[in-house]
């Protein structure tokens, strides 16, 4: 706490373009004897370009195709715009020489490919013709030498070690301080670096093994930039910046203060909340919830992350799985206090966290390797949710199993609070739990119905899809960028508010320069722009379109399939974990309930025309863990339940867990509920469609865990044992694993569920 307090204050974290703004560039590709600039040259050189800016450290950058031959590239967070136009624009044309030796003003080249060029330091020198070109380089990678201590260096590696070894080799030939034992390597007709090959290589005999050190008195940033502009290969076709901004933020200043402020109210009201329900050590949690809020948050700024819109999202499930992971521990505590003859809260509570470890560590680690994944695989936004996500996730265990455990352990062995158990919120099994044991509904008594009820849903919902269609965002579809000048300095705010009464609710506007506005929408009819151009001449008193223009979607072909791979081999990932852990058939039941989820989240919002966009994207994407995070702790309690009494069949096991962890999930997801209400109600235009995709898939989520998961797990349990999940002696005896049914067997087993066992 004391690194994370420290990192907190002196460390800012970076935001990203949709919360602080950033800098933007647009490159158009230019045509050149052997190469045309068109539309497929244009996408190859966006590829090319994707890679140098995730090799610059830019998080959650948008690259998007303008028209034929223009790449729009928005960067959050770049404090020197004009380098990173330099190294985008760079077409990288690496060749490497053998230096012949050192040259006047008035030297020429004596043989065809020879070449005149300055060194680092100035001086000139005459250079054979191509050795090696870029083609011939593997890789590049910037490293710091700790052992030796010189400092940063850039490692070099080759396909062929055959032609750098004989190159080295001739050079090692003449004596050390000669230019000729000098090998240049040039990048756009500049000698970039023109190291001396070292002493200790033999004449004839060069740098084998493909691989080679160029050392200097290289910075950190040198060295980085060497390495990727070595690495990141050339552009199918020159490019040339023609435009360079600094653009506002999409949300704007008040939508993110009133975000801020929103998150505040609900995690105050959360807190609150848990406080009442579990009192002292409710106040405890709370306190371990603020120390996950300043890791999570020092792990971010020291990472040197960029936080995003998608970013708070996997915030909002990590603070969910926190409070989760406190109310498991108290919860379990409950239990075990109410067992013992001679209860004491110290030994409740180290059952609690005995009890619920398992429950609190298959969840995160399923929730990790999904979040791991999603950062390996997928890019963009989806990249920046599993960056994000994977922090809070570690952040809440420390959070939930470590601080909470000290402050508890500490609080419980105080003489005042020995006096008063009720104090501590632990002594009493709470007014769910009692309501529960009192009428012990038996709720897979008839598991079919309960999916019969999924399937109606699923079907309603997912006929939205069918009948509505998806109504795809800008970043999916592409659609029509328009800039303006404005007579006066217009709030983009009020502009978006004024484009919204125009009809025009899902407009991304930004300030650019002085007195500018782009506004990027779908696709627009010609009236339809003019209804634009006028809602923006009301605003800024005046207005005159500077430009018009068609542009790609910034959630291209290429981030759409690798978020879906991505996505599809974590819940493989997810899928396999689960079945090592308890049995196949939970671990397919899961899985299925995420694809439950997913299909009646995205129906819902089909049939209410929102749009699917990066926003939803995120929602959803957050959705999938809290559902997954429910089914493990229903999960754990059956296996639990089976491990005491293998002999019981999966559904009395199964509606027994289910009415033990009832109380958790209804104190976990009212919990929830506060923060997501805040956000719906209190966060602007701008977060009301995430805040209702969280909402509606939290209660999807809960509701399915239940009594969509639980239900198909004990059906395919039945087929799996040979039988048609059939209803009332079949289910039992295909449940039990026996092939009796005897009445005094069937009469015992419901006298037994009479007492509530």
């Amino acid at each position: 706490m004391a690194v994370s307090l420290y990192i907190t204050v002196t460390v800012p974290v970076r935001l990203g373009l949709d919360l602080r703004g950033g800098t933007q560039i647009v490159l158009e590709t230019r045509s050149t004897a052997t190469a045309k600039a068109d539309g497929e040259a244009t996408d190859r050189t966006l590829e090319v370009l994707r890679g140098r800016v995730d090799a610059l450290g830019v998080a959650e950058p948008t690259i998007v195709r303008s028209g034929e031959n223009r790449i729009i590239v928005e960067l959050p967070g770049v404090q020197d715009p004009r380098k990173a136009a330099d190294v985008l624009g760079r077409t990288a044309q690496l060749s490497v020489h053998a230096v012949l030796g050192a040259a006047t003003e008035s030297t020429k080249p004596e043989a065809k490919g020879e070449r005149i060029l300055a060194d680092e330091a100035g001086e000139r020198l005459r250079l054979s013709a191509a050795s090696l070109t870029g083609q011939d380089v593997e890789g590049a990678d910037a490293q710091f030498d700790q052992q030796s201590g010189a400092g940063w260096h850039v490692t070099v590696d080759f396909k062929d070690d055959k032609g750098w070894a004989k190159l080295t080799g001739e050079a090692a030939c003449n004596p050390a301080g000669d230019p000729k034992r000098r090998v240049a390597i040039v990048l756009d007709n500049k000698i970039i670096s023109s190291p001396q090959v070292d002493p200790s290589v033999s004449c004839g005999v060069g740098i084998a093994g493909g691989s080679t050190q160029i050392t200097g008195s290289f910075s950190s940033d040198e060295a980085r930039e060497l390495a990727l502009l070595v690495e990141g290969g050339a552009l199918p076709v020159p490019v040339e910046t023609v435009e360079q901004r600094t653009v506002g933020p999409t949300l704007g200043a008040e939508a993110i203060k009133s975000s801020a402020y929103a998150a505040a109210l609900g995690t105050a009201l959360t807190a609150l909340f848990i406080i009442v329900v579990y009192r002292l050590m409710g106040f405890l949690a709370t306190v371990a919830l603020a120390c996950y809020g300043v890791i999570s948050y020092a792990a971010l700024a020291g990472l040197g992350a960029t936080l995003t819109l998608p970013g708070l999202a996997g915030f909002v499930l990590a603070i969910g799985m926190a409070v989760d992971a406190n109310v498991l521990v108290f919860e379990r505590a409950r239990e075990e206090y109410g067992k013992r003859n001679r209860p004491s809260g110290r030994s409740a509570l180290t059952a609690g966290f005995k009890g619920a470890f398992s429950a609190i560590a298959d969840s995160n680690i399923t929730t990790l390797i999904a979040a791991g994944l999603l950062f390996l695989l997928a890019s963009g936004p989806v990249k920046g949710f599993g960056v994000t996500l994977a922090i809070g996730v570690i952040a809440s265990m420390i959070s939930a199993l470590v601080i909470t455990r000290v402050l508890a352990e500490f609080a419980v062995e105080r003489r005042w609070v020995h006096r008063r158990p009720q104090i501590t919120g632990l002594a009493s099994i709470g007014r769910v739990r009692e309501y529960l044991t009192r009428r012990n509904p038996q709720l897979m008594r008839r598991p079919r119905r309960w999916l019969l009820v999924s399937l109606v849903v699923l079907l309603v919902t997912g006929a939205g899809i069918a009948v509505r269609g998806l109504n795809f965002g800008v970043e999916f579809t592409g659609g029509r960028l328009i800039e303006y000048t404005t007579t006066k300095t217009v709030d983009p705010d009020r502009a978006r508010d004024t484009l919204a009464d125009a009809g025009f609710p899902q407009a991304v506007v930004q300030s650019s320069g002085d007195n500018g506005l782009t506004v990027r929408t779908e696709e627009l009819s010609n009236a339809e722009a003019v209804k634009v151009a006028e809602a923006i001449d009301q605003v800024g008193g005046g207005a005159e379109k500077v430009r018009d223009e068609l542009i790609g979607p910034s959630l291209g072909d290429e981030l759409r399939r690798n978020a879906l791979i991505a996505l599809g081999l974590a819940l493989g990932a997810q899928l396999l974990y689960l079945a090592f852990r308890f049995r196949w058939m939970f671990g397919t039941s899961a899985v299925a309930t995420l694809a439950h989820d997913v299909v009646i989240l995205t129906g819902i919002f089909a049939w209410l025309g929102k749009p699917i966009d990066g926003v939803f994207l995120a929602a959803l994407l957050t959705v999938i863990g809290y559902s997954v995070n429910d089914s493990v702790v229903v999960f754990d309690r059956v296996r639990e339940l089976w491990t005491k009494d293998r002999k019981a069949p999966l559904a009395q096991s199964t509606n027994l867990a289910i009415l033990q962890t009832v109380p958790r999930t209804v104190n976990t997801g009212i919990g929830v509920i506060f923060i997501l209400a805040a956000l719906a109600l209190l966060g602007g235009d701008s977060l009301t469609d995430f805040a209702l995709a969280l909402l509606i898939g939290m209660l999807v989520g809960t509701y399915s865990s239940v009594l969509t998961a639980s239900p198909l797990a004990i059906e395919l349990d039945a087929y799996s044992r040979g039988g048609k999940g059939g209803r009332g002696r079949d289910r039992e005896r295909a449940g039990s694993g026996r092939g009796k049914s005897g009445a005094g067997e069937r009469s015992s087993r419901a006298e037994a569920a009479g007492k509530g066992v």
